[in-house]
């Protein structure tokens, strides 16, 4: 393979128009909002995010069984799906540590994913695979086990290299890691996340959009891109599904953001005025919020805060103790 091998791809206008209203969007998303300090819809989205993207693989977990399960609980449920969510907790919390443009980082975070699933977690696959729709039937051979190293290699010297827009990029880079299908199982996962940590490295939020929900939700026109793309020899038609998925997926985040502002009462508008960083009484607060009622600030500012994920506690095990404080987050 030529060592300054490029993918097989043009961009056309219907992408650049995607790529248009997708920044438009992210530039509306950041003059709206505070992300980084919406914890509880962060985590909304992540749990979202690990459930959908296993539910492709077949995973039979539920929201409610995968949030049960990243919160440490006992639930009923084949070991290997309850093994797959705990794994994919793991990874998608690596994403800020993960250089996507190392091979190295690709096969750590592959073991941190398929660890207990699979003999070769973080290895290349030595054997030949396939890539199955919904239905079960193979809609891509991959190429030889012995052609992935180099393969591998070349996608990653591109993606180094590459000027295109990451928003592209990530969704070329996407198509020819599921086309070479390096691993053995869990090439699904990988790609998707891969994607989301290119993007992410390129603007941080990426990293809480739920893009693999809506992939979910769009399963048979994911199958159906790879398929046809591999029938064209380029990847034109899966990038324009994956913009047109990546624009769904930050409108719906601009829409959850301003109805979690709209729904912030004057109380917690105040209250969020005042809190700091560093930690404070109940009293300090209702002194600078003029208040007297301890049961009223509780009940109108200090727990709907606590509920919103807006502000923590220095005693979250001992909520009612009498040296607990309070900070914004």
């Amino acid at each position: 393979m030529d060592k300054k091998y490029v993918p097989p791809y043009e961009i056309t206008d219907e992408m650049l128009n995607l790529v248009t209203q997708i920044m438009e969007n992210l530039g509306k998303l950041n003059s709206v909002n505070e992300f980084e300090r919406l914890p509880r819809l962060r985590r909304v989205n992540r749990i979202k995010t690990i459930q959908s993207s296993l539910a492709i693989e077949n995973n039979t977990l539920s929201i409610e069984q995968v949030t049960d399960v990243i919160d440490g609980k006992r639930i009923i449920g084949p070991k290997e799906d309850i093994i797959a969510v705990q794994n994919a907790n793991l990874a998608y919390k690596e994403i800020k540590n993960i250089n996507p443009y190392e091979i190295n980082d690709l096969l750590r975070i592959h073991g941190i994913m398929m660890k207990g699933l699979v003999d070769e977690a973080g290895q290349l696959r030595t054997g030949q695979v396939g890539v199955f729709n919904e239905q079960g039937k193979v809609i891509h051979l991959a190429p030889p086990a012995e052609f992935v190293p180099s393969q591998l290699e070349q996608l990653f010297n591109w993606l180094k290299t590459s000027s295109a827009n990451m928003l592209i990029k990530s969704s070329v880079f996407h198509y020819e890691f599921e086309f070479i299908h390096p691993f053995r199982d869990g090439n699904g996962r990988m790609g998707r996340l891969w994607q989301t940590a290119l993007l992410s490295n390129w603007k941080p939020i990426f990293a809480w959009i739920p893009i693999e929900s809506i992939i979910k939700d769009n399963q048979e026109e994911y199958y159906n891109a790879i398929t046809y793309s591999t029938s064209q020899a380029k990847s034109n038609i899966f990038i324009l599904f994956m913009l047109n998925v990546i624009n769904k997926a930050v409108q719906d985040i601009l829409n959850d953001t301003k109805n979690h502002y709209n729904h912030i009462s004057s109380q917690l508008t105040a209250l969020l005025g005042v809190i700091e960083s560093y930690p404070q009484s109940a009293k300090e607060l209702m002194q600078k919020l003029n208040l007297k009622s301890l049961v009223g600030f509780r009940k109108n500012y200090l727990q709907p805060a606590l509920k919103a994920g807006l502000i923590g506690m220095t005693e979250p095990d001992k909520p009612t103790s009498k040296n607990q404080k309070y900070f914004k987050v």
